[in-house]
């Protein structure tokens, strides 16, 4: 059985089940979907970008990013459609980090990476000239 929340959206309450919010939240965000998926899949828009599909469907940036990063929306083959990175607030186009923050990421550990073989290398030295 779920727990009783107040909806994270509207401050209703609502069994927690199976949805983060209650049913009224759930279908309006479905509604809003709805209209982002519709808009985006006509030919004549794939040259869209994120501010584009904000001003013809209504949907909120941070809503339709959110569509974006669940993976409801993929927005290959779209050239200008760009969302911000969930670290810079740079764009990006795929997933949730842009370039640079993950060849950051990749280089921070790479980074501890070789300084924990580093401290496992020291230890074996230790241990046998103990």
């Amino acid at each position: 059985m779920g727990e009783l929340k107040n909806c994270p959206s509207c401050g209703n309450l609502y069994v927690e089940h199976l949805r983060p919010v209650c049913d009224t939240c759930f279908k309006e965000e479905e509604q809003m979907f709805e209209k982002v998926f519709q808009y985006m899949r006509k030919r004549e828009n794939r040259q869209a970008t994120l501010f584009d599909v904000h001003q013809h469907t209504g949907v909120d940036e941070e809503k339709i990013t959110k569509f974006i990063r669940q993976g409801r929306i993929r927005v290959v083959g779209f050239p200008n459609f760009y969302y911000p990175c969930e670290t810079c607030e740079g764009p990006t186009q795929e997933g949730r980090l842009c370039s640079s923050c993950k060849k950051k990421i990749m280089g921070d550990l790479k980074t501890d990476e070789f300084e924990a073989k580093k401290k496992l290398v020291d230890l074996g030295r230790s241990y046998y000239t103990d």
